[in-house]
């Protein structure tokens, strides 16, 4: 049986703020933004290729605090160009931090919550 994560919730705590930042900076796709009352808003986002999305929004949950999220780690396909790119549109961001498994780019979103690209080692050329 196949297990397949495909929502990871993000705290954040201006959800309109949050969206926009992953929207148009980021470049995440609005899957869903339901505002089912006063105390409950669910959005939905997924980044460009991703099988997995993330959910912000209002009374979803409050087990992780705004800005302590950085656990969420994402693969691209070339560090330099994600790192030139989100600095293109104005994300701050860090990289590229060279390792033997990896290179990495590490950024936040509006809240403090951290993210980190990572382009995996070239396995084909390892002897």
């Amino acid at each position: 049986m196949d297990w397949k994560i495909e929502l990871i919730f993000v705290p954040v705590t201006d959800v309109d703020r949050a969206k926009e930042f992953y929207v148009e900076k980021l470049g995440f796709n609005a899957d869903h933004d339901q505002q089912v009352n006063e105390e409950l808003r669910f959005v939905q986002l997924t980044p460009p290729g991703s099988a997995c999305s993330i959910s912000i929004g209002k009374g979803l949950g409050s087990a992780v605090q705004p800005g302590t999220l950085d656990v969420i780690q994402v693969v691209v396909a070339d560090a330099d160009a994600a790192l030139a790119e989100l600095r293109a549109k104005g994300v701050e961001a860090e990289g590229v931090d060279e390792q033997a498994w990896g290179r990495f780019v590490t950024l936040k979103d509006p809240d403090g919550n951290r993210w980190t690209l990572q382009q995996l080692p070239d396995y084909s050329q390892q002897g």
